[in-house]
């Protein structure tokens, strides 16, 4: 689809520290009740909040931060051994109202919107597939977008992200720590709840079941998922 892009800047943003490359893109959504709440606040300088981008229901796409700026988007975070995540990272919002108000399905014009800008942010920066991330993968203790509808199947089908082809065998390590290996915060090591870590990554890999509770199919969906890393 032809992407159309209107400049809808945000005041909410600085830049990034000098020498950092951008390699990883998180996906949001609002979780406000319309778009254009979600798109006075991100835009709204006492809000201090922002993203990259913002893609509308019917596919349009606001750009509020040029890419080569750091936005506002991920606060208190943590991924692979990194903390503050907003640094090297690219953030993009859907609009859609969330949990909170009414959680719905993203809407074909949006993905197919969302699958032409992430291509070129990935054209542009070197970001890993296993780097393309939710909001709640990397604050799982406090977020849950852009949540267990979001079509990260469909995306990876397109090279943006990873999905899990279940591996034939069961992890063979502890699940907290194949988690660690993946990138999440868990305890001890950090101060993420271990049920909050588990239901981020059912929210993203196993969309089907999200109850916090480890269980077989989980096992082989990340034992599928740290092959990658190994083949890569």
């Amino acid at each position: 689809m032809s992407l159309k892009i209107v400049d809808r800047r945000s005041p909410n943003f600085d830049a990034r520290p000098e020498g950092t490359r951008i390699d990883m893109l998180i996906m949001h959504y609002t979780g406000m009740r319309t778009a254009e709440e979600a798109l006075a606040r991100l835009t709204n300088y006492d809000a201090m909040v922002s993203a990259h981008y913002t893609i509308d229901r019917d596919g349009t796409v606001y750009q509020h931060v040029p890419e080569e700026m750091r936005a506002w988007h991920a606060g208190v975070s943590y991924w692979g051994g990194q903390r503050a995540v907003n640094a090297n990272s690219i953030g993009i919002e859907l609009v859609n109202p969330g949990h909170e108000f009414g959680y719905i399905p993203f809407t074909e014009n949006q993905i197919g919107a969302l699958i032409d800008l992430s291509r070129g942010i990935i054209a542009r920066h070197p970001i890993p597939k296993e780097r393309v991330l939710g909001h709640s993968d990397v604050a799982p203790a406090r977020k849950t977008d852009p949540g267990e509808l979001f079509p990260w199947a469909v995306l990876a089908d397109h090279g943006i992200g990873l999905w899990p082809q279940h591996h034939h065998e069961a992890l063979r390590v502890p699940h907290q720590e194949g988690l660690a290996r993946f990138g999440y915060g868990v305890e001890p090591a950090d101060d993420i709840p271990a049920k909050s870590v588990v239901t981020a990554f059912q929210r993203h890999f196993r969309p089907a079941k999200v109850d916090g509770e480890w269980d077989h199919e989980c096992g082989r969906a990340l034992a599928g998922l740290l092959t990658h890393f190994s083949t890569s």
